[in-house]
């Protein structure tokens, strides 16, 4: 089976990298992407059931791994929602599965984004994980636009070992994640 090319990009030009950036000394130091995590909300499923059995089928699509709808935790009457509806769907990448879903969100559904100029930079929680959102699932060319009921968009967090900001960045921008402010 072939490795993924972001996979063999890490070990080859990554990891030597970021070694002689930030001076560490053992391979293990080096942060590494654990997981990306696909989460997308589904508002209007409180009216439309069927809403979130479409949301599931796209983000299966477009992460290639069966996505689950998730569920409200309490009541909120303003909303008319109640405890246990599906209001949304998630999926969890790891692995090869991960690095495929990475080269395809760099190299072919970032570029399809309308006036495109860079991710922006802020997304980074203090703990060295990164959250990008995206306006319109349908940048992935897994999706059909003819079939598309409704645009839909979706958050897309990089979960790394990385314990700071500046890490997970570096980490990034060597994978080849278009920064909006590429000078830092």
């Amino acid at each position: 089976m072939n490795t993924p090319r972001l996979k063999e990009k890490y070990t080859k030009s990554v990891v030597p990298a970021l070694k002689e950036k930030f001076g560490y000394k053992n391979v293990m130091q080096v942060p590494r992407l654990t997981k990306i995590c696909l989460n997308q909300g589904v508002g209007a499923a409180v009216a439309d059931k069927k809403l979130v059995e479409v949301a599931v089928g796209e983000m299966t699509l477009i992460a290639g791994q069966k996505a689950v709808p998730t569920k409200s935790r309490k009541d909120i009457s303003n909303f008319k929602l109640r405890a246990n509806m599906p209001i949304g769907t998630r999926v969890t990448l790891r692995g090869d599965k991960m690095y495929e879903f990475l080269d395809r969100l760099i190299s072919v559904a970032l570029p399809r984004v309308r006036d495109f100029n860079g991710v922006n930079d802020k997304g980074f929680d203090g703990r060295g994980n990164y959250t990008l959102g995206v306006t319109e699932q349908i940048i992935f060319p897994e999706i059909n636009i003819d079939k598309v009921s409704r645009i839909q968009g979706m958050d897309i967090t990089f979960v790394t070992d990385a314990s700071t900001d500046e890490e997970c960045l570096s980490l990034l921008k060597e994978f080849g994640v278009p920064f909006k402010n590429q000078n830092k």
